[in-house]
């Protein structure tokens, strides 16, 4: 019986190729079939130069071989798309082998989306700027040079101390031409085992005056990426600079927790020019950017106008115990009336350190004393200077029941009350003064600009008469309207006062730069006398709690230093910002991080890391969930504050940072200066008439002001046990 098909011949006696087969029209085994005799090369010819009859014959790979192979194994989308991604790994291999090896970096490539860089200096400014600095004796560290800067030949630090010989492990790989070790040539130190003395050991002992404080060692203690705790950092803290007040327990061996030193006597020839040129070797010839990340589209700068390098003195070489290269100033800057938040940070000042108000003020001393001052900028930050601002400002001073008792004549030797104008200080900063007014932005931070008014550009008048034109910012990126532009101090945590916030950030690096010191924000109570942390010359911010940057709310730099011209001349480049972020990102570009230390936050601000919910297995004394919580103590944990005092807060911490609430009173109850008869005329209009009530639980910040004022009123000593004498 014969077959039929079902479907109808079409009339050239050829099957329809329209219909749908359920059998597959192609096969790898023919393919494979059909290619498997394809050569794995192909060769490709290229005429010679000058021979035109002959050619060269260069094997390549056979893209067809290898795509056909591919599909034969792997399907025809997966065989195409592990060919491309084979082509892709081929090409990067070979580019990273070449940018690793062959390109003028040395470096293997990084991802397209890194932060472009903001380096604008080349090698040999790089070089000088940390020759100045080591010379200057503003590098008391043993952290190395970083092989970037290239030095050839070993650095020489007189200030550090010799350090033995070593003998190199045997089969140690070598640095090459490029050295990162340095040579201490400076003095020996002396580790001071600090304790209270018996016939005052309820409180502990000054500093000993010219000592200083390892932050070497200190890091070997606190540094949150090596795991340290800040409950023991704060007990090595305490116990180190003898402020356990004779309540020292018996521990294990601590010579270890030493970190403050006295100098010994110096070498005749340490600091002679030609110890200090035995090494910083800069290498010779045209700029050298191996090894440094330009900025995209800038040109290096001009080499820095640098002074003369101040070599470190002896504190027993001067006829007075104050170097005048290294000032003992305090600064401090704040926008509006003033309140109970810089009352409350002078008056922490007069509580800890050694400022000589408990002494007649005749006395003779061998101390530094330090000063504090206070700048104010008396109107919004965005405002035009007014001409009788320095006598409006003493006129408020004298007015408000807050500032006007330092204003008594017993601070006056302390205590200083500055005028902040921006301009002055801008055309006052050499870096700065001939290019500054060219920027359409001086309110930047972190890359955020506010468009600022014409008319309320506190530049506008001294613009339009030097080169006609007078606003500070291109586009506006604010929702708050002109409201933000008019505000003076931060009333709540809806209307903060951004401008000022972004004044303060340029603030900070202009007075440490003109005048030398440490600057302090606003909210930020002194713990501890700084003696050793003036005695350490080097510069520093603080960690930013968890993440590897600088918090600069406390910031030590020397005046008219290398790296303050680096980074004013950099920031120029880079749209004058100062946000401490991006003041991280200009050192580490540049290599030179170890030149601004970054102490670790338990020194300053210690409840940082815990209220990122970090370490509460092992918190610190007191535990705080959030910075709030310094206002507002909670009811559970409100015994500790009353019963502990200032003793039970943060102890061997030098600072207490309490970030921002500067709308939240210090002390409800008792909303004024409570300093006692010697000033209640000029409180009396504040005091209200029930003000015998009082709560029942005292908060930390509570107790933290009343503790104070009980100094200034003579109920009780400083953290010293010395009695202010009027």
């Amino acid at each position: 019986m014969s077959s039929s098909s079902i479907y109808m011949p079409r009339g050239n006696g050829h099957r329809d190729k329209g219909r749908i087969s359920l059998l597959s029209s192609h096969s790898s085994v023919h393919e494979r079939h059909d290619h498997r005799h394809l050569p794995w090369t192909t060769l490709v010819t290229l005429p010679i130069p000058g021979i035109p009859t002959r050619q060269l014959k260069i094997p390549v790979p056979s893209l067809a071989r290898i795509h056909q192979t591919s599909i034969a194994r792997f399907g025809r989308k997966r065989g195409s798309a592990v060919l491309a991604i084979t082509v892709f790994a081929l090409f990067f291999t070979l580019f990273a082998l070449a940018k690793r090896f062959g390109g003028g970096e040395q470096k293997w490539p990084t991802a397209s989306f890194s932060p472009p860089s903001t380096l604008v200096f080349g090698r040999e400014e790089l070089q000088k700027i940390w020759k100045w600095e080591i010379e200057s004796g503003h590098h008391p560290s043993g952290q190395k040079v970083p092989e970037e800067i290239g030095f050839t030949n070993v650095p020489a630090n007189p200030s550090l101390p010799p350090r033995k010989p070593t003998i190199p492990p045997r089969f140690s790989q070598s640095l090459g031409p490029m050295t990162a070790d340095i040579v201490g040539i400076g003095p020996k130190r002396v580790y001071l085992d600090i304790q209270s003395s018996l016939n005052n050991v309820a409180y502990p002992p000054r500093p000993v005056p010219g000592s200083v404080a390892d932050l070497d060692v200190i890091m070997e203690h606190c540094d949150f990426s090596q795991q340290k705790y800040v409950r023991d950092c704060l007990e090595v803290l305490r116990l180190g600079g003898g402020l356990d007040s004779g309540n020292r327990l018996r521990r294990g061996k601590m010579d270890e927790w030493k970190y403050i030193f006295l100098e010994d006597e110096w070498a005749k020839d340490a600091l002679s020019p030609s110890a200090l040129d035995a090494g910083n070797t800069h290498i010779p010839g045209p700029p050298d950017v191996k090894g440094l990340r330009m900025k995209p589209g800038a040109a290096w700068e001009q080499p820095l106008p640098l002074l003369p390098p101040s070599p470190p003195k002896p504190v027993v070489a001067g006829p007075s115990p104050c170097d005048d290269d290294n000032p003992r100033i305090f600064h401090m800057f704040w926008t509006g009336p003033f309140t109970d938040k810089p009352y409350a940070a002078l008056m922490s000042f007069l509580y800890t350190q050694n400022t000589g108000i408990h002494l007649p003020r005749d006395h003779e001393t061998n101390v530094c004393r330090p000063k504090f001052w206070f700048w104010v900028n008396p109107g919004p930050a965005a405002s035009v200077a007014n001409p009788s601002a320095y006598r409006d400002m003493f006129d408020e001073l004298k007015n408000n029941s807050w500032s006007a008792p330092f204003l008594h004549p017993r601070f006056q030797d302390v205590i200083y009350f500055k005028l902040w104008n921006i301009t002055d200080q801008l055309d006052n900063t050499p870096e700065m003064k001939d290019e500054w007014r060219s920027f359409p932005a001086l309110f930047n931070s972190g890359g955020h600009k506010f468009e600022v008014p014409k008319a309320k550009s506190p530049i506008a008048g001294d613009l339009a008469d030097k080169n006609g034109t007078a606003s500070l910012a291109a586009t506006r990126t604010s929702s708050d309207g002109e409201d933000i532009y008019n505000r003076v101090g931060s009333q709540s945590a809806e209307t903060v006062d951004k401008l000022s916030t972004v004044m303060s950030d340029i603030a900070r690096f202009l007075l440490c730069h003109r005048y030398g010191g440490v600057y302090l924000d606003a909210d930020n109570l002194l713990l501890r006398d700084w003696e050793e942390l003036w005695g350490w010359k080097g510069a520093f911010a603080y960690r930013w709690s968890r993440l590897p940057g600088y918090n600069t709310a406390i910031l030590r730099m020397h005046k008219h230093s290398a790296i303050g011209s680096f980074l004013f001349r950099t920031a120029l480049k880079n749209d004058l910002d100062f946000h401490p972020m991006t003041i991280t990102k200009y050192f580490n570009d540049a290599h030179l991080q170890d030149l601004l230390f970054r102490v670790p936050d338990a020194l300053f601000d210690p409840a940082f890391l815990s209220v990122e919910n970090y370490q509460r297995d092992r918190p610190p004394q007191p535990v705080f969930d959030k910075f709030e919580e310094f206002f507002d103590t909670p009811v559970q944990d409100s015994a500790a504050p009353g019963a502990l005092g200032f003793d039970g807060f943060f102890k061997g911490a030098y600072c207490y940072h309490w970030h921002n609430s500067y709308w939240t009173p210090f002390d409800r109850a008792r909303n004024w200066p409570d300093l006692g008869p010697r000033f209640s005329s000029q409180v009396a209009a504040e005091i209200p008439g029930n003000s015998d009530k009082d709560t029942r639980d005292l908060g930390w910040s509570t107790v933290m002001k009343r503790t104070f004022e009980a100094y200034i009123r003579g109920d009780r000593p400083n953290m010293y046990g010395e009695w202010i004498q009027w």
